[in-house]
């Protein structure tokens, strides 16, 4: 499967099988993640890596999206001391963005299947999960990565949509 076949294959997967995922699909995982692009090369992500059933359990009543039965959850965050401005109004919202991007592509190419799930900067669940993960006050949790074998089959797609294309 190539780059492009990757991409339109990629879709959000609800259902898993109980099934693990190994360390080595995890190091691979990650470090697709690790090789994004970012703002000055700050690299300001923080990957929480979820395997305790009892933690998941807690994160899993954040919100209602977030109730899926996967193996593995990955909560990918911005850390504000390794931004550019140091503050909430910063590029590490994309930084955060392509490392998980990087991610879905990456186990869509190893044969997992993956939701993501927003975080930040709904309020009430940036809190709920800073609380949950006891995270700093310069952590900041965007995205709720659920990762596991997929139980359901979607077919491959395009959504391109050639009137939100603008030529100058």
């Amino acid at each position: 499967m190539n780059t492009y076949e990757t991409i339109l294959k990629r879709r959000s997967i609800r259902k898993y099988k109980d099934q693990s995922i190994t360390d080595e699909q995890i190091d691979i995982i990650l470090k697709a993640a690790m090789a994004a692009p970012s703002a000055r090369n700050a690299q300001p992500w923080e990957f929480y890596v979820i395997k305790n059933k009892e933690v998941q359990t807690k994160i899993k009543m954040i919100a209602k999206n977030y109730d899926f039965n996967s193996d593995l959850m990955i909560v990918v965050c911005g850390n504000k001391t390794r931004t550019i401005t140091k503050n909430d109004n910063d590029f590490f919202i994309q930084d955060v963005s392509t490392a998980t991007e990087n991610i879905l592509l990456t186990c869509c190419e190893l044969g997992l299947g993956t939701v993501w799930c927003g975080i930040f900067p709904v309020e009430e669940r940036t809190i709920a999960m800073k609380n949950v993960l006891d995270l700093s006050e310069e952590i900041i949790p965007v995205a709720l990565i659920h990762i596991g074998y997929p139980d359901e089959e979607k077919e491959s797609r395009s959504q391109y949509k050639e009137e939100y294309v603008h030529f100058i």
